[in-house]
């Protein structure tokens, strides 16, 4: 592994990742603030490796694999630490629907992430490459999670009902991703297919 300033920032993100959620349960009154925090320093590191990367001419096979790993754990953990806190009023359906919209989430990444590695495999990786559909998306949902993280009302805001709207224009935008991507890749797989069945 070369030990770069991106990869460096990488290792970061993954090590902030139990810090923020041990922070979150801490019996004070300063955690929900702290991990938001963390969470927002993760959310630094993410962008300031992927530009060091580029500015600096220091991509790397380890760097292309680590960090969309350790986005997607920094977002599930988040997500799972909020569904996980029954306290906090949720709008619309209650913990049942965010719990669905947190599910479609997480279960996207997991899809994309599946459907990238077959397109590797197939030498079509660029075919679904992160669209500004997906870009979009990701802004959203991590503005959504740090709002909720947060919680506390800020400037007589409602922190965690704006957060959670913004989850759900968030997992909208997810679908509408994932089916870019699908769209994208539609064609290879109906070709896989066919060469399989010999037709």
């Amino acid at each position: 592994m070369p030990l770069t300033a991106p990869n460096l920032l990488t290792l970061l993100r993954l090590a902030l990742i139990p810090v923020f959620v041990i922070v979150y349960f801490l019996p004070v009154t300063w955690a929900h603030a702290g991990s938001a925090a963390f969470f927002l320093a993760a959310a630094i590191t993410d962008w300031l490796d992927g530009y060091l990367a580029r500015k600096l001419d220091q991509s790397s096979a380890f760097g292309a694999f680590l960090d969309p790993v350790a986005d997607k754990l920094m977002v599930a953990a988040a997500l799972i630490l909020i569904v996980a806190h029954p306290a906090t009023p949720r709008l619309l359906g209650g913990h049942a629907l965010f719990a669905v919209v947190v599910l479609i989430i997480i279960g996207r990444e997991i899809a994309v992430s599946a459907l990238r590695e077959w397109m590797a495999e197939v030498g079509k990786r660029k075919s679904v490459a992160v669209s500004l559909v997906g870009k979009f998306k990701t802004g959203v949902q991590m503005a959504a999670i740090l709002l909720m993280l947060y919680e506390h009302p800020f400037a007589d805001l409602p922190t965690f009902v704006l957060g959670e709207l913004l989850l759900y224009l968030a997992a909208g935008l997810t679908l509408w991703s994932m089916g870019v991507y699908l769209r994208a890749a539609w064609p290879e797989l109906v070709k896989a297919e066919r060469a399989r069945l010999g037709r």
